[in-house]
């Protein structure tokens, strides 16, 4: 089983019965495995944004920071499913509590993923 499906029905398990993931599950089907590539290439990109501004040294409370997580958060309504703060909040825990995450993110620079999710954390407020 591909790492892909092990994440898929992991989130299946955890958050299957909420209308994120119906949402989530319904536009999936209408992508093609080209889509569903470019999806992931684009989120890559993003993460590698926020890499650019730590590495510049941004505060997570930055003007730039609070930017990439508006359009982090758009992205994801735009492509996945509807993107609360409530959410992002919780997707920005996962990217340092999880140590998958914590590990593909920092893929980009070590620390990217605890400066997302602090960066996350001062969007919510």
């Amino acid at each position: 089983m591909s790492e892909f499906k092990k994440y898929e029905l992991e989130a299946q398990e955890s958050w299957g019965e909420t209308q994120a993931y119906k949402e989530y599950e319904k536009r999936m089907k209408e992508y093609d495995d080209g889509k569903i590539s470019n999806l992931a290439d684009g989120m890559n990109e993003i993460m590698k944004e926020f890499a650019q501004l730590m590495k510049h040294g941004e505060e997570p409370s930055s003007d730039e920071a609070q930017s990439l997580s508006r359009k982090l958060q758009a992205y994801i309504t735009e492509n996945f499913y509807t993107c609360t703060k409530e959410i992002l909040f919780s997707l920005g825990q996962m990217y340092t509590g999880d140590e998958r995450f914590k590990a593909n993110i920092d893929k980009h620079g070590e620390g990217t993923a605890e400066f997302i999710k602090r960066a996350i954390e001062v969007y919510c407020e």
